[in-house]
């Protein structure tokens, strides 16, 4: 019994979570959510997941900042490139409530130093945030080592395309010393220019930029698949979740 009181006493490390966002259209589908995949892989690994509301209360994020342990944000909408001072070139699929949230939460993340993982979208708003810039049609960029772009779109439950890892990245401590990985993908866009304190420290073997780090903080990563629903099947995935929650502790 006193083994059983013990394992109860263990805290699990708070982390962060920010929400999807869906217009109110109907009554089944609208408003904020979190994929279970997500929440299935934090508790996997020790954490205790929670999502935070869509708001732009600066007093509000710093109190979620103070109190949590660790963060992610997740893949979705595009970021507004009125961010990095450009014009529409693709449909329109932003998420003026996302970045609402997103932009100044990264801000008070980053000063506070907490330990962040940023997937697809939140890889870009990380180097969005830090000055960089995005490629809104990754379509129109030239293969490097391949005749041709790997397929980056909609392939979740299975391998889209290798990723290389940086030596010496945080990506690869966090990845159990890997050099080449097979991911999932499912983007349109990528990062372009990076932002302040930015180092690439993965990139699909067409040359896509697929992981960023900030190497001055100690623990701020992104990648741009999506790890959450390969957790299971890919041991190097699981280990994402697994360094940000030790990183959290």
């Amino acid at each position: 019994m006193a083994a059983v009181g013990e394992a109860f006493a263990v805290r699990r490390p708070l982390i962060c979570v920010t929400p999807r966002w869906f217009a109110p259209h109907d009554i089944f589908c609208a408003g904020e959510s979190i994929g279970d995949v997500f929440m299935n892989a934090l508790l996997d690994v020790g954490a205790m997941p929670v999502m935070m509301p869509i708001t732009s209360d600066r007093g509000l994020i710093r109190q979620y900042v103070e109190l949590c342990d660790g963060f992610i944000f997740p893949g979705g909408h595009n970021v507004d490139p009125a961010l990095w001072g450009a014009s529409l070139e693709v449909p329109d699929m932003r998420c003026p409530e996302r970045d609402g949230l997103e932009v100044p939460l990264m801000e008070e993340i980053l000063q506070a130093d907490k330990p962040f993982l940023g997937i697809c979208r939140g890889m870009q708003v990380l180097n969005v945030v830090l000055g960089g810039t995005l490629v809104q049609d990754l379509t129109t960029l030239e293969p490097q080592g391949r005749s041709r772009l790997w397929p980056h779109t909609t392939i979740l439950d299975s391998a889209a395309h290798p990723v290389r890892v940086e030596e010496g990245s945080l990506l690869q401590q966090c990845l159990g010393g890997e050099s080449l990985v097979k991911v999932n993908s499912s983007h349109g866009q990528c990062v372009g220019r990076l932002g302040e304190g930015v180092r690439v420290s993965g990139r699909a073997t067409d040359g896509i930029v697929e992981a960023i780090e900030v190497p001055a903080k100690r623990y701020c990563l992104g990648v741009q698949w999506h790890p959450e629903y390969t957790w299971e099947l890919f041991g190097h995935d699981r280990l994402l979740f697994k360094s940000l929650v030790d990183a959290a502790r």
